[in-house]
C-alpha cells in the first residue's frame, strides 16, 4: 500500500539538525517521522535559526513528505497536571516554546505527555492540564497538541480514553487538540489490541475518532494490564505481529502517520526491518 503513512522516531543533531533527521527517516523506508526538539528529558535546545529549516522543507517536498506527517513531541520533564505554582509556570514556559519550534518548522502536530498527578487527585490534575493547554491556546493558531495515551505507571494521567476525554472537554479550543494512541501504552494499561475493532469503537464513543491524529506503533514485552512501559520490537512482544497489521492497515486510520519508537537491538535502530515487513505484511525475524 504505497499511501501508507509509516515511519519512526528519529534523531535531530548538530550540524545537520532537521536534514539530518529526514535522511534517517528515508534510509529506513520512511514517509513519515518523528522528532523531538532537543533531548527529552531536559531542555536545552538549538536556537531556531540553526535547524537547516528552508533545506529541510525543500527536500521533504522532493521526497513527497508533507509536513503534517512529520510530528513534534514535547520533552518528558514537563508536568502539565502539576499544582506546584513554579512547576506550573515551568510547564506553560517549555510548552509555549515547543509550539513556537514546532510552527516555525512547519508541523501541525506536538505530542505530549498529560503528565502526573502528585499530591492531587485525578480530578484536580485533569483541571490543571486543560488550564495550561487553555493558557498556551492563547498564544498558538496553528499546532494542534496531541495528547498521548499513557501506559498507567506511577501516577500518570491520560490512562484511560474516559482521562483523555474530560481534559478534551475542558479545552477551549478544541480544533487545536487531539490524541496519540500508543499501542504499547493502551496494552499494559488494561485495552485488548487484539480486539482492535472494539478498542477503536471504544474510543470513538468515548473521546471520538475525529481526534485521533497520530498513532505510536510499538509491541509491548508486558502482559495486557501490568501498568508498565517497555516498549517491543514489532512481533516480538505480547501485542503481536498480526493484531500490530490490524493497527496499521485499519481503513478508518489509514491516513493517520504510524510511528515507531520500538528499542534498538546491537545498539542498532530497528525501522528499516520493521517498515519492510509491515509493508510486505510479513513477519521477518531481524534479532535472536
Amino acid at each position: 500500500m504505497n499511501n501508507l503513512l509509516l515511519g519512526c522516531h528519529v534523531s535531530m543533531k548538530k550540524p545537520d539538525y532537521l536534514l539530518g533527521s529526514l535522511h534517517e527517516a528515508l534510509s529506513y523506508g520512511a514517509n513519515c517521522f518523528m522528532i523531538y526538539n532537543g533531548a527529552p528529558q531536559n531542555i536545552v535546545r538549538a536556537p531556531i535559526d540553526t535547524l537547516k529549516i528552508t533545506e529541510f522543507q525543500h527536500v521533504c517536498k522532493q521526497n513527497n513528505i508533507d509536513l503534517a506527517n512529520v510530528i513534534v513531541h514535547a520533552p518528558y520533564i514537563i508536568n502539565l497536571a502539576t499544582k506546584d505554582a513554579n512547576k506550573h509556570k515551568f510547564a506553560i514556559n517549555i510548552l509555549m516554546d515547543e509550539i513556537k519550534r514546532t510552527n516555525a518548522i512547519g508541523c501541525k502536530y506536538l505530542v505530549v505527555h498529560p503528565g502526573n498527578a502528585i499530591g492531587i487527585t485525578k480530578q484536580e490534575a485533569i483541571c490543571n492540564i486543560a488550564s495550561v493547554i487553555n493558557h498556551v491556546h492563547k498564544h498558538n493558531e496553528n499546532v494542534i497538541l496531541c495528547l498521548e495515551t499513557m501506559s498507567g505507571k506511577g501516577s500518570e494521567v491520560g490512562i484511560s480514553f474516559d482521562e483523555l476525554a474530560q481534559i478534551i472537554k475542558l479545552v477551549d479550543n478544541k480544533h487545536l487538540i487531539g490524541v496519540c494512541l500508543d499501542t504499547c501504552h493502551i496494552n499494559d494499561a488494561g485495552y485488548k489490541v487484539n480486539k482492535f475493532d472494539e478498542l477503536l469503537n471504544e474510543f470513538d464513543k468515548i473521546i471520538g475518532l475525529k481526534y485521533l491524529k497520530v498513532i505510536h506503533l510499538n509491541d509491548s514485552k508486558n502482559l495486557c494490564g501490568s501498568r508498565s512501559d517497555r516498549h517491543e520490537n514489532i512481533g516480538y512482544g505480547t501485542i503481536g505481529f498480526n493484531n500490530l497489521l490490524s493497527v496499521v492497515y485499519h481503513h478508518k486510520l489509514l491516513h493517520l502517520p504510524k510511528i515507531l519508537e520500538t528499542p534498538y537491538f546491537s545498539d542498532k535502530p530497528p525501522y528499516k526491518y520493521e517498515i519492510e515487513m509491515i509493508r510486505q505484511k510479513k513477519f521477518i525475524k531481524f534479532k535472536d
